[in-house]
């Protein structure tokens, strides 16, 4: 069976013809049955085709076999910045069922989903929501059973990060980062962009809701559908990939702004450094203060996740966890030692505004007392007595102006000798 997702509108029409061939083949072979079907395409989103295989002979095995390596060759690349929809829901992304880490063919409603993972007795369902309202997301919360407190969390966006236990279900919530280029870094610039991404894991289930439009799980759906080994190890497995998933960004983040803050200490101190680096060192400080409100408070969760026992998560998994801690406990060092430089940064800036105000200030001092000479001289000789000498001495004129240019000059020779000229 072949489900369209929201790139079909770009298939070219030798493309469509062999959609069309493997759709038909797909119907040939899914006919009700014991046989179980397996995915033949991890697909992050509804845009994926499956077909299932059965005991009897494939009448087209070439077609499907073309058909599937032209669809993976053109398929187009998932676009983080979209909020991808499917015909499941104005929310849904997407609704999977697992059984043994293989992906079963087809999305289904939520209770067709459920109910069939519950009577297999193995397997679960992985749902995908983007910014569902109260609305959408209240049936899905009757059916699973989830809290209404995490229910609340889960749809109002801008939550601090945490990982809280509902009996046998984890509610984890992650802060998602995403670095905003920028062709040069204003005192404006937005350089971490940030979104909510929430998690819930049961016995049987994971229900993944993401706020922002960054961040898509759809590369991550088909990382974890390449490696069934890992999916067969159930919910707990899609929550530490996520969990990894996050917490690879911040350090790809954190990485892009050192090259930022190295910018601007490059500028800082070169010689044509101008009052306006302030700005953007503030501008650096408030971006790193988001990312810090981001990657701080999921260290306690993780930690939690790592070593103490919780619902769905087994000893095998636990150290996954630990890795993944570690990880993020290098990000966080990594942030400490950006705001120690930027605080180092900017107070070396300052310093060196200062300096040149105070050489400033003494040129403007320089020039004034060589310039109150001849205004002393001047100011004497203007005041029109009739009893001094010199008004009528025939010298007296170029005596004057030899005496002020000599004082001008000795003066301005000194101050030029102790580096205030």
């Amino acid at each position: 069976m072949a489900v369209q997702g929201p790139a079909q509108g770009m298939r070219s029409p030798a493309q469509a013809l062999l959609d069309s061939a493997c759709a038909t083949h797909a119907q040939e072979c899914t006919a009700p049955g014991p046989a179980r079907s397996t995915p033949v395409e991890g697909a992050g989103g509804p845009g994926g085709t499956l077909a299932a295989d059965s005991p009897k002979e494939h009448p087209m095995p070439l077609i499907r076999t073309l058909g599937l390596a032209v669809r993976r060759a053109y398929r187009p690349g998932v676009d983080l910045s979209h909020p991808t929809r499917s015909p499941l829901g104005s929310a849904v992304v997407n609704c999977v069922v697992y059984e043994d880490g293989a992906r079963r063919p087809g999305d289904c409603p939520a209770e067709e989903a459920l109910r069939r993972v519950r009577r297999a007795g193995q397997g679960f369902v992985w749902i995908g929501l983007h910014e569902p309202s109260e609305e959408e997301f209240a049936g899905l919360a009757e059916l699973f059973e989830l809290h209404p407190l995490a229910v609340e969390d889960a749809v109002q966006a801008h939550q601090r990060p945490k990982v809280e236990r509902y009996d046998d279900v984890l509610f984890a919530v992650f802060k998602t980062v995403h670095y905003v280029e920028h062709a040069e870094l204003t005192a404006t610039s937005e350089i971490v962009d940030t979104g909510d991404l929430m998690v819930f894991t049961g016995p049987d289930f994971v229900i993944t809701v993401r706020h922002g439009g960054r961040g898509s799980l759809g590369p991550l759906r088909e990382v974890l559908e390449s490696a069934p080994e890992r999916l067969a190890m159930g919910p707990a497995a899609v929550l530490h990939a996520v969990a990894d998933h996050v917490v690879d960004d911040y350090l790809v983040v954190a990485g892009a702004v050192q090259h930022d803050i190295d910018a601007v200490e490059s500028a800082v101190f070169s010689e044509s450094a101008g009052r306006g680096d302030a700005g953007r060192i503030y501008q650096l400080k408030r971006e790193l203060l988001e990312l810090k409100r981001a990657v701080a408070p999921l260290a306690r969760p993780l930690q939690l996740l790592a070593t103490e026992p919780m619902p769905t998560v087994g000893p095998e998994i636990r150290a996954y966890f630990r890795d993944v801690a570690g990880h993020l406990s290098r990000t966080a060092e990594q942030i400490t030692a950006f705001e120690g430089l930027l605080d180092s940064i900017l107070q070396a800036h300052l310093a060196q505004v200062t300096i040149v105000q105070n050489e400033d200030m003494r040129k403007i001092t320089s020039w004034a007392a060589i310039v109150a000479v001849p205004t002393m001289i001047c100011g004497v000789y203007g005041m029109n007595f009739d009893h001094m000498p010199e008004l009528r001495w025939t010298y007296g004129y170029p005596l004057a102006l030899a005496v002020m240019a000599a004082a001008c000059f000795t003066i301005h020779r000194a101050f030029r000798r102790n580096g205030w000229l």
